[in-house]
């Protein structure tokens, strides 16, 4: 056609403008959709650095116990035996971390006759892979609470949870579907693996680039197309009545604390907040030992020990 000819091959001066402004259009579009791939990808394989413990040294005797997840690889944790026959606690770590970064609130738990477990999710620590900043992880913990009440020494009908961000979110939504959890503990939560992508998208900085955030939502819709109609916890919380919660709002989070403060408002009785000035991650070792003993008195007084 005349009209493409001329702008592939401009002879007059309007369609040599024309044809440099879609040549800039294009050169935009592509360097955008370049740095929102790179950023989501960041975002989605962030970089690991697994602990390595010898399990015969370490202080509880955990022991390593290992759990299948629905259409995924076969994952392993570490199981802290309490008083045999109680409540089994799994500690969820968060989002760029690993089951090592929560060793000694499980220890804690363990010190008050709990049973305590803890694993990595996909994408973290000795996991390998892509998070999905609580889809996939949400199947994850279910699977190990599936196995562990399958055990001979553990109460197979009352469990705790305990999770920061996406642990927190995968604890929330596990609770949400399982009546066998009996008290949870939710620290700086959020009410969808949406609203952490965009955190994380405004701490990279880039976010202020035109549409870089659009592009990043919608590569990580694309991705996750298969939870589509997963809906948000904030929708999920009326199947949570009657389980005691706790949710703990980090000041130097604010956009977490804002969204836990959201989701605890709307979370149906019996419930509870505590503010907290630095997020577990961050605290000193004092604070973090007076934050892991609130979380232990929190599940020795709605998570009896013998509960038969």
């Amino acid at each position: 056609m005349p009209v493409l000819s001329e702008l592939r091959y401009p002879t007059t001066r309007p369609a040599k403008v024309i044809s440099g402004l879609l040549a800039i259009i294009l050169f935009v579009i592509v360097a955008i959709g370049s740095i929102s791939g790179f950023l989501l990808y960041q975002i989605l394989q962030p970089a690991r650095s697994p602990a390595s413990f010898d399990l015969n040294v370490m202080m509880g005797h955990p022991t390593k116990f290992t759990f299948s997840v629905p259409n995924g690889p076969q994952q392993d944790g570490w199981f802290f035996p309490g008083l045999r026959g109680a409540p089994t606690i799994i500690v969820s770590h968060g989002y760029k971390s690993q089951r090592a970064d929560v060793l000694t609130l499980a220890a804690a738990l363990q010190q008050h006759e709990f049973n305590a477990f803890i694993f990595d999710y996909a994408g973290h620590g000795s996991n390998a892979g892509t998070t999905s900043l609580g889809y996939k992880e949400t199947a994850e913990l279910k699977a190990a609470v599936q196995a562990l009440a399958s055990r001979d020494d553990v109460d197979p009908n009352h469990f705790g949870l305990w999770g920061v961000d996406m642990g927190a979110y995968t604890s929330l939504a596990v609770a949400s579907s399982d009546h066998r959890i009996s008290a949870l503990a939710i620290d700086d939560a959020y009410d969808s693996p949406q609203d952490l992508l965009q955190i994380e998208v405004k701490n990279s900085g880039l976010g202020v680039l035109p549409f870089v955030s659009d592009f990043c939502r919608f590569g990580f819709r694309m991705l996750n197309y298969q939870y589509k109609d997963q809906p948000r916890l904030s929708l999920q919380l009326a199947s949570t009545r009657g389980i005691p919660k706790l949710f703990i709002e980090s000041d130097d989070h604010p956009a977490l604390a804002k969204a836990t403060a959201a989701i605890a408002a709307r979370a149906p009785d019996p419930k509870q907040i505590m503010e907290e000035s630095v997020s577990y991650r961050d605290m000193s070792d004092d604070d973090r030992r007076n934050y892991e003993n609130q979380i232990a008195n929190f599940f020795s007084q709605y998570l009896p020990l013998d509960s038969h």
